[in-house]
């Protein structure tokens, strides 16, 4: 079901303006060579820090708090839904981030506007599953996706992914493989591993430790 588009959000999110990456929306039209509006992390960050990226960043938890624990870093955290990204970026609006910005773009284009070898970790934390065969190839970690994470990844840049689907996990697995890509620190059940000190919690992660749910995860790397 489409959600509905909350009320007031055009104001809302011109409230949050400063928090926002503006692109020029590209239509990837079948046969046609898309053209690349690459953005400069100076411009949008005012300074030359490495920079990370969540991809589908929900209502901004992890972003905002991983931002908060390191000034040192810019992220840039990436939602498709207007409705829901605006929620994030009040967040970060009102803790006063200026090392954290949105932009509203699908997983699919960002090789269209990041830099190549620019991002030093993607996070992908309890992306859609899309648990059905026929829907593998929307997974955010299908091949066609983990090739254009290659593009914009530091050379030994990291993903880290977290989620509580195991059907999504091990195909994960089975995807980062075929791709060439390295996995270390793999969790079948994060929270009882002893190893959380520095892990951030998402709204879902919350909801699903609450409910004594296991949360995989682990880190992938292609080796320099």
């Amino acid at each position: 079901m489409r959600m509905r588009r909350k009320k007031n959000l055009q104001s809302r999110l011109d409230n949050c303006r400063d928090y926002a990456v503006d692109i020029v929306w590209e239509t990837l039209e079948y046969g046609k060579t898309p053209e690349k509006h690459i953005i400069n992390y100076e411009d949008i960050f005012s300074n030359e820090n490495p920079v990370e990226l969540e991809i589908g960043c929900g209502k901004g938890q992890f972003a905002v708090e991983i931002a908060k624990r390191n000034p040192d870093k810019n992220f840039l955290a990436v939602e498709i839904n207007e409705n829901v990204i605006v929620q994030a970026m009040e967040k970060a609006k009102k803790e006063g981030l200026s090392n954290l910005k949105f932009m509203r773009v699908g997983a699919e284009k960002l090789d269209l506007y990041l830099p190549e070898n620019s991002i030093e970790r993607i996070y992908l934390n309890f992306s859609c599953p899309f648990p059905k065969k026929r829907q593998a190839k929307h997974r955010l970690t299908h091949e066609s996706f983990l090739e254009i994470y290659k593009k914009i990844l530091v050379s030994g840049g990291r993903i880290i992914q977290k989620t509580d689907n195991r059907i999504l996990f091990e195909s994960s697995i089975e995807q980062f493989s075929k791709c060439g890509f390295v996995l270390e620190n793999v969790s079948l059940d994060l929270h009882n591993s002893g190893d959380t000190k520095d892990n951030i919690m998402t709204e879902y992660e919350s909801k699903f430790v609450a409910l004594g749910q296991p949360i995989y995860r682990l880190e992938a790397f292609v080796r320099p």
